[in-house]
């Protein structure tokens, strides 16, 4: 019995003592981090004024005047006003690096880190150091971007944008929708506005933004971060919502989600992207086919339910009444009343 005890004295101890190690070296890594490149990097710096590797951002500033003012209108340049922040590394060092051996050297660029002379995960690594850890930033090494080499720096500018809210260019056609959101332009120290940022680079999503249904983006109503996250994710072409790319379909066209007693099973199999084009169509609702007949036959090939090949009553074809199938089947997306969809 008082063996039994002992023992599970030990394991107690075993653990308070595993506890507390746990605890050292995680208070160690808050204090000098390790990004995914292999670089050690200093977040905390205890004593500011005791490490004479940082020389302040003031000091910067008399060379470097008018970076210095873009960053101080930014969130980056307002990071010391932050409880959060208090006693860690902001200012143009906490990207750039500690700065005396580069005002020592006279300004010798090889002393201090030049994001425009780095490959772009190494400038995406420096970012990462603080922005990661946030859902929308956490798959970014998984995702499309990382893996084409596009960086941080090639969509944001640490420094700030540099045009207005209200500049033409902005979106293609400017409208009440740039006035209703004035943030449209720079939101996220973006370089450029955002649909005209990505069609920069997906230069196919323009023309389908252009033909006569399609999504509002060009127009300033939606954005291509409503849908896709640029930072990476787990679904097809990175869209939102990690429980299936039709998700992002769903949060507005909620009528559509369901779930229905009768399914139709191309919507749960497939997708809305079985009939209907994302970004724009020459037909209405964005299909990919058009009259809707042409659509349905895809699937539907033998109407008649017999040997003969061509449809029959009630789906005659060369009946104008039923050349179109949605007069009868209302619900295509899904019903809870009718297994044929029709109300």
């Amino acid at each position: 019995m008082a063996s039994a005890k002992n023992f599970k004295l030990v394991l107690l101890v075993g653990f308070v003592l595993f506890l507390f190690a746990w605890f050292v070296v995680g208070l160690t890594s808050t204090v000098v981090g390790t990004s995914a490149s292999g670089v050690t990097q200093t977040e905390l710096v205890e004593g500011y004024e005791k490490d004479d590797d940082y020389v302040g951002s003031e000091t910067c500033k008399a060379c470097h005047e008018s970076q210095f003012n873009d960053v101080a209108q930014t969130t980056h340049g307002k990071l010391g006003e932050l409880p959060g922040w208090k006693n860690k590394v902001v200012g143009c060092e906490a990207c750039h690096g500690p700065g005396k051996e580069h005002v020592d050297g006279g300004g010798d660029k090889t002393k201090i880190k030049i994001f425009k002379e780095m490959s772009s995960k190494a400038v995406s690594e420096s970012c990462l150091t603080c922005h990661a850890g946030k859902e929308n930033h956490n798959n970014f090494r998984r995702g499309e971007h990382w893996r084409n080499n596009v960086g941080c720096t090639d969509c944001h500018s640490a420094h700030g944008s540099k045009f207005g809210d209200h500049k033409a260019g902005s979106i293609t056609l400017i409208g009440n929708a740039t006035n209703l959101r004035p943030n449209l332009a720079n939101r996220a120290m973006l370089k450029s506005s955002e649909p005209q940022l990505c069609i920069g680079c997906h230069t196919e999503t323009k023309a389908q933004f252009s033909k006569p249904f399609h999504h509002k983006v060009l127009e300033g109503t939606m954005n291509c971060s409503d849908c896709h996250n640029p930072h990476g994710g787990f679904e097809s072409k990175q869209t939102k919502i990690a429980v299936g790319a039709d998700a992002s379909c769903v949060r507005c066209h909620t009528d559509k989600q369901g779930p229905f007693v009768f399914e139709h099973a191309p919507v749960k199999t497939e997708g809305c992207s079985s009939c209907h084009t994302p970004h724009g169509a020459n037909n209405p609702k964005m299909l990919k086919r058009f009259p809707i007949r042409q659509l349905c036959m895809e699937c539907h090939t033998n109407l008649s339910g017999s040997n003969d090949p061509s449809p029959q009553a009630p789906h005659r074809q060369n009946t104008i009444r039923y050349q179109t199938c949605n007069t009868c089947h209302t619900m295509t997306h899904g019903s809870n009343s009718s297994n044929l969809f029709f109300r």
